[in-house]
């Protein structure tokens, strides 16, 4: 059986699963309940100077029939005294003494960082991770993601604080910034052991259209608060990714953001990430989903062979690339199992008004099935997408004959269009224009 346990640069855990900062890493009670569940480790809820929080702070987005999808909170950091928090650290760890805590920490001075980055030390938790990047509330006090989008800022503080670590620190990392390397480059120059990511996004949840005040509301008014939640999944994987190929990053990567089952981890493992974080899917199913993310992942590595969770950090890097340097000549085009299609017309539909074309409705009454006209479709991928029976639309490759060429090489050939009406132009040939006699 696969091997779960993981070294995250010197923080030992028996699985790469942790609980993210936030409600559910909020005490020793719920910390305790999730090691008995089988959590790895857990990072608490982040300690600073105590805050007040407002009333209400989630706010949901739901698409269609699934509940919560994503979730805008207005939470700040713990409300909770810094030396109970402690205190409860200190009892958690004996209790669980091979479980993994990380201490997340946020505070404005060098003399407050030194101080607190000491007395989480002796607490005795595993590891410290430094909060550059919550996105409201904190970063109006000259916190949170207004250091995590400076640079200069991440740099300088991460300094103050390996000035006197004694344990691994983590500099987690805010997705509000153009270019996510950037601060991962400067937590390195600072002296971090490895950084996390990504904190939630910026956002409105939506609006109450008959108070006109946006969600969640507190009273009459309301605020940005931070997304999370399975909608954001995409977003973190592509950061997490930049950071991975990053040459001048090259430390370990924490991996969160919308991590929901034991495939969206396997996802962030292959892109990077020596462990996950959960917050938002535990907040919604609890901590029993623990059960399902490892049997999941043992099960994964068994059946493709992975000793370890080092042997799949990564994986996938190899095939990501730039897309001059995609292959221009591969194709592939739609094919639908007539024995699954239900005759829905959604493809058709997507096709029609969304893209090539492609797909044509069967001339006799009798037929449901619409039909893939090859000779217009470009792969798109759009009709498989939309079509609600799995694996009835299907891509498959097709064989034109030729070699692989790139858009980088096309270039360097001089076989691109270079003017506004250029002969090489790849759409010509687009069957609207063929089809409507309105354009000649």
């Amino acid at each position: 059986m696969a091997d779960l346990t993981i070294n995250f640069a010197g923080i030992k855990s028996s699985n790469p699963f942790w609980l993210a900062s936030g409600p559910p890493s909020n005490s020793g009670y719920q910390v305790m309940k999730a090691f008995d569940a089988g959590w790895g480790g857990a990072v608490w809820k982040t300690m600073g100077i105590p805050t007040i929080n407002v009333s209400s702070r989630y706010g949901g987005v739901n698409y269609r029939k699934a509940q919560m999808v994503g979730m805008t909170n207005i939470e700040l950091i713990s409300d909770r005294r810094v030396s109970d928090n402690l205190r409860e650290i200190e009892a958690v760890k004996k209790h669980f003494p091979d479980h993994a805590i990380i201490a997340s920490l946020m505070v404005q001075t060098q003399a407050e960082w030194h101080q607190i980055v000491k007395d989480a030390e002796n607490a005795g938790v595993d590891g410290i991770e430094l909060n550059f990047s919550c996105p409201h509330g904190m970063c109006e006090r000259s916190m949170g993601s207004a250091i995590g989008q400076n640079p200069k800022l991440v740099e300088l503080i991460t300094r103050w604080v390996m000035e006197v670590a004694k344990v691994p620190v983590l500099v987690k990392l805010t997705p509000n910034i153009s270019d996510i390397t950037e601060p991962a480059k400067a937590a390195k120059r600072g002296g971090a052991n490895a950084i996390a990511l990504i904190n939630t996004i910026q956002s409105i949840a939506g609006v109450d259209i008959d108070h006109f005040v946006p969600y969640p509301v507190v009273g009459s008014l309301s605020t940005n608060g931070g997304y999370s939640g399975p909608a954001i999944k995409p977003i973190a994987l592509n950061m997490v990714k930049n950071c991975a190929l990053d040459p001048h990053v090259g430390i370990p990567i924490s991996g969160m953001g919308g991590i929901e089952t034991w495939r969206d981890a396997v996802e962030f493992l292959l892109l990077g990430a020596g462990s996950v974080q959960v917050c938002t899917a535990v907040m919604h199913y609890g901590y029993g989903i623990i059960k399902n993310l490892i049997s999941g992942l043992e099960q994964y590595m068994d059946d493709k062979g992975f000793k370890c969770i080092e042997e799949i950090t990564g994986k996938a890097l190899p095939n990501v690339t730039d897309w001059e340097n995609l292959d221009m000549n591969y194709q592939v085009v739609a094919t639908i199992n007539r024995e699954k299609c239900i005759g829905c017309k959604s493809c058709f539909t997507a096709c029609e008004d969304g893209a090539y074309q492609a797909i044509a409705l069967p001339e006799n009454a009798t037929d449901r099935i619409p039909q893939i006209l090859e000779e217009r479709c470009v792969g798109c991928n759009l009709c498989s997408l939309v079509c609600p029976v799995d694996h009835c639309i299907t891509m498959v490759k097709k064989d034109i004959g030729t070699g692989m060429e790139t858009w980088k090489q096309k270039t360097a050939k001089g076989n691109i269009p270079s003017t506004f009406d250029d002969e090489l132009a790849g759409g010509l040939r687009h069957p609207a224009r063929q089809s409507n006699p309105l354009f000649p």
